[in-house]
C-alpha cells in the first residue's frame, strides 16, 4: 500500500425498518429547528415524509418542509431553499431522497451557516467552505452514494453557464445515512438501472489510475465491480429483491466512500481519473440527461481511446472481474471492455449517444458537448490519460 489519509465519520444505520430512527438519531444532536429536503411528490405518497414530520415532532423538532428538488439539482434551488431555512432558523439539513436531494442538502447547509455569503461564492469555488449545519440523509435511491461522500454536483442555471460542477470538503459529510432497501421498492426500473451504472462508474474511476501498488485497495474494487454486475442486474428484473436491492444500497455507498481509491505516491492522491463524470456532466448540463445513463453511453469510447496508457490495467481488470482467461493483454483488454457494455445493457442503460438521446447526434452537437465540458477550451480532464478540448470531441464522436 501506498499512503493515504481516510476520513469517514458517516454513521450507517442499515437495515429494513430503519426509516423509524430518524426521530431519535436527530434527538442526539440537540436541536430543534431541521430542514427537510426532498424531491416531487413520490416521498410524500409513500408516506415517508408524514413519518418523518411524525418522528421529529414527537421528539419536540419543528420541521420545515422543501421540496421540488429534480435530476440534475439546480444552483438557483438551493439558493431558494436556503434563504428558507435561514428565514426558519435551521440548525440541522436533513435530505429525504437520493444523490440530486443529498447534495442540494449539503448546499443549503453551507449556505445557512453562510447566511452573509451567496452560495454561488461556494459553488464557484470563490469562497472556500469553513463551516456548514450538519446533515443526515434518508437514502431512497441507491446510485449517487452522495450520502458518505464529501461531493455535492449541481448544475448553474443562474448565471447562464449552464455548468455542471461539484465541490468536495468534509463539510459536506453527512453525519448519519438512514439506509433502508425497502424504501427503493417502488423505484422505476431506468431508474434503479442508471443507479447501478453510476455505482459501477464511481470505482471505475478510481479503479483505472496511473498510481499503482494498492493491492488490498484493488480487491475491493474488484470485489465491488463484481457485486454490482451480479445483483445490478437482479434488481432490476425485481425492485423488490431485498437481497439484490440491499447489496446495490451498499454498493452504493462504498462505491463512493473512498475505500476502492485509497493509496498515493508522495502527496499525489489516488483519487482517480474522472474522466467519464465529466464528460457525462456535459452531457447532463447540455441535455438534462439521467447521470448514470450519460456515463454508460459515453464509458466504452473512453476506455477505448485511453487504454493504451496501460493496456495491462485494462487487462487486469478483464481478469479479475470478469474471470477473462485472454493471456494476450490486448485481446484480454478488448473483452473486459465488451463485457462491460453488456453489464450496462443488462441493467437497460444506453451504450451510445443515440441510444442516450435517441436521436441521432451531429458533430456540432460533440462540438457543443466539448466546449462545455473544456469550460470553453480552458481546462483539460483527467489523470489516467489528460484530455484536452480536441480528445473529448474524439470521445463523443466515437461515441455517436
Amino acid at each position: 500500500m501506498q499512503k493515504f489519509n481516510y476520513y469517514s465519520p458517516t454513521r450507517i444505520v442499515f437495515g429494513a425498518g430503519t426509516r423509524n430512527d430518524i426521530g431519535s438519531l436527530i434527538k442526539e444532536f440537540g436541536v430543534k429547528k431541521v430542514a427537510v429536503i426532498f424531491g416531487g411528490s413520490s416521498a410524500k405518497k409513500s408516506g415517508l415524509l408524514d413519518l418523518v414530520e411524525e418522528n421529529l415532532k414527537s421528539e419536540g423538532i419543528d420541521v420545515l418542509l422543501l421540496g421540488g428538488v429534480v435530476p440534475n439539482p439546480l444552483l438557483s434551488k438551493a439558493k431558494e431553499m436556503t434563504k428558507e431555512s435561514v428565514k426558519f432558523g435551521a440548525e440541522f439539513v436533513l435530505a429525504v431522497g437520493g444523490g440530486s436531494v443529498i447534495d442540494t442538502a449539503k448546499f443549503v447547509a453551507i449556505g445557512v451557516a453562510n447566511p452573509d455569503t451567496d452560495i454561488e461564492e461556494f459553488f464557484f469555488q470563490r469562497k472556500k467552505v469553513e463551516r456548514s449545519l450538519p446533515t443526515g440523509s434518508i437514502l431512497t435511491i441507491a446510485a449517487a452514494g452522495s450520502e458518505t461522500s464529501d461531493s455535492a454536483v449541481l448544475t448553474d442555471d443562474v448565471t447562464g453557464s449552464c455548468i455542471k460542477k461539484g465541490i468536495n470538503t468534509d463539510f459536506n459529510r453527512c453525519r448519519f445515512a438512514i439506509m433502508d432497501p425497502e424504501l427503493t421498492y417502488s423505484l422505476p426500473k431506468y431508474q434503479i438501472g442508471a443507479g447501478a451504472a453510476d455505482i459501477f462508474m464511481h470505482t471505475s474511476e478510481r479503479y483505472f489510475t496511473n498510481i499503482l501498488g494498492n493491492h488490498l485497495t484493488d480487491e475491493l474494487a474488484e470485489g465491488l465491480f463484481r457485486d454490482i454486475i451480479k445483483f445490478g442486474p437482479k434488481a432490476v428484473k425485481n425492485p423488490t429483491d431485498y437481497e439484490a436491492m440491499s447489496e446495490v444500497m451498499w454498493c452504493g455507498s462504498v462505491s463512493h466512500v473512498g475505500l476502492t481509491g485509497l493509496g498515493s505516491k508522495g502527496d499525489t492522491p489516488r483519487d482517480g481519473d474522472w474522466s467519464c463524470h465529466q464528460l457525462g456532466m456535459a452531457l447532463s448540463s447540455l441535455f438534462d440527461s439521467t447521470h448514470g445513463a450519460t456515463l454508460s453511453a459515453i464509458w466504452a469510447s473512453w476506455a477505448n481511446y485511453v487504454k493504451d496508457e496501460n493496456i495491462s490495467r485494462f487487462a487486469g481488470f478483464a481478469r479479475k472481474v470478469y474471470g477473462v482467461a485472454e493471456a494476450d493483454d490486448k485481446k484480454a483488454a478488448d473483452i473486459g471492455i465488451e463485457r462491460t457494455v453488456e453489464y450496462f445493457k443488462s441493467v437497460g442503460m444506453p451504450v451510445s449517444l443515440h441510444e442516450l438521446l435517441n436521436r441521432e447526434v451531429s458533430e456540432k452537437d460533440c462540438e457543443d458537448l466539448a466546449i462545455n465540458c473544456s469550460y470553453n477550451k480552458s481546462r483539460s480532464i483527467g489523470s489516467f490519460k489528460s484530455l484536452d478540448y480536441n480528445d473529448m470531441y474524439n470521445i463523443y464522436m466515437a461515441a455517436r
